[in-house]
């Protein structure tokens, strides 16, 4: 086979699958930064303090994908790669009196999360009362009065138009098989498709988010751990000359 000098400035398309039985769980490809890597360090044996031979030890093989534009379910590998459709929602509204000693709360709203403050006095003093349903009613009724709004700190069981990912310690990332896919361009300007792939790949459970209004817009990176699979495999690097 030819030896042709390639360069590569193309990001990777990642395509994830479900390791267990291979059924597709993501197919990615907003990312600005993929990387792939593996070291398998030596260990040698020494004669008068000279390194005589060398034995390399296991390889350890690292995958990450980064990226400014990315879809929800993306996070939802940091967990179990289940996204919930059911949400508790902490809210702080103002609502406006429109039945003397009564206030119209939102829907889905938690009995025993309801606090009631004078408009502007949000964690001030409560306003005593209680709730029914969706409706607040004031111990004294002279407290709420018509035409005036009031704040309203509670919580709201969110059941439609929601998507939740549960983080904690009974939910762990699945093994996925991650292929990542790029292009090479040779001295001619034929552009080559190039391929890597991982076996065995497990996200690491740790993220960092920053949320700011200067600067460049929020990055997330996601880290996977490259592990050898039952048949030991680890990483393939694989060129499509044909293609």
């Amino acid at each position: 086979m030819t030896t042709i000098n390639k360069a590569n400035r193309e990001v990777c398309d990642v395509d994830i699958r479900v390791l267990s039985d291979m059924s597709p769980y993501l197919f990615f490809e907003t990312a600005n930064t993929t990387t792939v890597g593996f070291t398998a360090e030596d260990t040698y044996a020494k004669a008068k303090g000279s390194r005589k031979i060398a034995f390399t030890n296991p390889m350890e093989g690292t995958m990450s994908i980064e990226a400014q534009v990315a879809p929800f379910r993306l996070y939802a590998m940091l967990s179990d790669g289940v996204i919930d459709t059911e949400a508790l929602i902490a809210k702080k509204v103002t609502v406006a009196c429109g039945t003397a000693g009564k206030l119209e709360l939102p829907a889905g709203v938690r009995a025993g999360t309801v606090f009631i403050y004078a408009e502007g006095d949000y964690a001030g003093d409560v306003i005593d009362g209680s709730v029914a349903g969706s409706q607040f009613t004031a111990t004294t009724a002279s407290d709420i009065a018509v035409g005036k709004s009031y704040d309203v700190g509670c919580m709201i069981a969110r059941t439609a138009g929601v998507q939740k990912i549960s983080f904690n310690n009974k939910k762990n990332p699945k093994d996925y098989f991650v292929t990542m896919n790029t292009v090479e361009k040779d001295e001619d300007g034929l552009l080559t498709p190039y391929i890597i792939t991982a076996y065995k790949a497990k996200p690491k459970k740790s993220i960092e988010l920053s949320f700011s209004s200067e600067g460049d817009p929020a990055t997330v990176k996601i880290e996977f751990s490259v592990l050898e699979d039952k048949d030991g495999n680890v990483i393939d690097m694989v060129e499509l000359a044909d293609d």
